[in-house]
């Protein structure tokens, strides 16, 4: 049996590998476009910001070590130009020289990754400005800074490799400014979360400018001017971080079916609509675990798991992949940001009904050296508390229960499941209430209505009837109010009631949500209307600083 790949990376290399175990006999031959075979994508912003300084640890495997490892054939700088599907041969051209040639091949393996997106403006093509794909694109851009000692530096997205890069060009202390055409970073996180992520990266001396349409990029003096709707500012390099498309231009031109923003359509199998071809990674078209419709989630993760799948099938093992819930985790100078499933946006853009927790839990236990707030907000089902996604930004522990959320997910369980998780626990690690355990006691009181759950913006456009009632202490009001707010501490309630204007409803916050949810618990049965406001006094701050409010 002789098998060709199409691109190595995440997909490719894992199914060779992998083909090679289950097969000794197996022929194996790995064409790639560029020069190197396996490396560490994720990892190439880190090497551009000096936290990775040996290039040789990008490489995961060579040419070399894949065929003293495992017997296979890796041809670099060799790109696959076409596919006869009916002769069962692919046009090769070696980029090196320019020869061409033909490959035949039993089973033919797609894994050409995702592209660039480049915006349809003027002036993309100018020097100085760079997108990263691959290992040279990072040489290139790390070579350019090495060499011309940029004082600032343009950013334009705001997707995981733009915050990435703006981090590790920020810590070589060059001013970097992002740009993001919409209003939030982050797209996987809620707009109320990502609030969080805003006021990090300001913080870190980042000039973040959401909701700005860059326009036009020209060249003046040996920088680059980028125009947006508020103006022009000059730059010494451009870095175009707008996102990913599938890179499917093969697998058309050969005819095989494409879906979802033109990515490869395959079934279960990973199999394309060619029986002999299979086709993985970000180029694939595959099913969210949570809607059960088609989508393409361009991660790591789900990739490596194609490549083994297709060599299980190639082999005769019957191996299907079932999907994907998009679980990803960023680190954001000291915060790190994780989101799993689905956010509230992405449910009703499905037509799934949803609710959210939203939680300021500690990191871990606050007794213990450390200790910090976790933003925590788990979306869920509302008519049978089906758990759809979670999203978690903090200091730690935050990929953690992201981690425990996904599992969840993909296990059917329910927000009352939750609340049942044995989930570890010491001081330094989580509290005895893990966050996660926290959730589904939030959910749960929800449901079952013992307490009515109102949003920021709920309370900052309420009607006339209604009283915002802040159960803060005096240390807490001091550092930040909310206009109009009434207030009364918590602990001092009970003997104030007389104070509490009759005939209204009240809409209450604390710093967190819990003891405002304490005080609910008390109005109610003291025959007073009460909502618990979500996030408390944290979000309310982190929004109206992110400017949402």
């Amino acid at each position: 049996m002789k098998v060709v790949i199409v691109g190595g990376v995440a997909g490719g290399a894992s199914t060779a590998a992998r083909l090679r175990r289950l097969d000794e006999t197996a022929e194996i031959i790995i064409i790639e476009r560029t020069g190197y075979v396996s490396y560490a994508n994720c990892g190439m912003p880190y090497f551009i910001g000096g936290v990775i300084t040996d290039r040789n640890k990008l490489t995961l495997q060579t040419p070399e070590s894949f065929h003293e490892r495992f017997g296979i054939e890796v041809r670099v700088k060799q790109e696959v130009l076409s596919i006869d599907r009916a002769a069962k041969t692919v046009a090769i051209k070696n980029l090196d020289d320019g020869t061409c040639y033909q490959e035949n091949y039993d089973k033919l393996v797609l894994s050409p990754g995702a592209k660039p997106v480049v915006p349809n403006i003027p002036g993309v093509d100018l020097e100085r400005i760079f997108t990263l794909r691959n290992v040279e694109d990072t040489f290139a851009i790390y070579d350019f800074m090495a060499e011309n000692t940029p004082r600032s530096v343009a950013i334009i997205g705001g997707g995981f490799i733009g915050i990435e890069m703006a981090e590790n060009i920020a810590g070589r202390k060059i001013a970097v400014t992002l740009y993001q055409r919409p209003k939030q970073v982050l797209p996987m996180l809620d707009e109320d979360m990502a609030c969080f992520v805003h006021n990090h990266i300001n913080a870190n001396g980042i000039d973040l400018r959401l909701g700005a349409n860059v326009q036009e990029l020209m060249e003046r003096d040996g920088q680059i001017i980028v125009r947006d709707a508020e103006g022009k500012d000059a730059f010494d390099m451009v870095v175009l971080a707008i996102g990913v498309a599938p890179e499917s231009t093969l697998a058309r031109d050969s005819g095989l079916e494409l879906g979802v923003k033109g990515s490869i359509v395959v079934d279960e199998h990973l199999r394309t609509s060619d029986p002999d071809i299979f086709a993985v990674g970000d180029a694939v078209q595959v099913k969210n675990l949570v809607t059960g419709l088609e989508s393409t989630i361009p991660l790591a993760g789900p990739a490596n798991k194609q490549g083994r799948i297709v060599a299980d099938n190639i082999c005769g093992i019957d191996s299907v992949f079932r999907g994907s819930l998009g679980s990803s985790v960023i680190k954001v100078f000291k915060l790190t940001a994780a989101a799993t499933g689905l956010n509230e946006r992405a449910a009703r853009a499905a037509g799934i009904p949803c609710d959210a927790v939203l939680l300021g839990p500690a990191t871990h236990a606050t007794y213990y050296p450390g200790a910090s707030h976790m933003q925590l907000k788990v979306v869920f089902n509302p008519e049978n508390g089906r758990v759809l996604g979670g999203q978690a930004i903090a200091t730690d522990n935050a990929e953690k229960s992201i981690d425990v959320i996904a599992t969840s997910i993909q296990a059917g369980l329910t927000m009352r499941d939750l609340e049942q998780l044995d989930l570890c626990y010491a001081p330094p690690y989580s509290s005895a209430k893990d966050p996660v355990n926290f959730a589904g006691f939030v959910a749960e009181n929800i449901m079952d209505g013992r307490v009515e759950q109102v949003r920021w913006s709920d309370a900052l456009n309420a009607p006339e009837d209604v009283v915002v009632l802040d159960m803060r202490n005096t240390g807490e009001v001091k550092r930040g109010k909310v206009p109009g707010a009434l207030w009364i501490p918590l602990d001092e309630l009970r003997e104030r009631m007389d104070e509490l204007p009759q005939g209204k409803r009240f809409y209450a916050f604390c710093h967190t949500g819990l003891r405002s949810y304490i005080g609910c618990c008390m109005l109610n049965q003291h025959g007073y209307s009460c909502a618990n406001i979500a996030g408390g006094f944290m979000f309310y701050e982190a929004n109206r600083i992110s400017q949402l409010m």
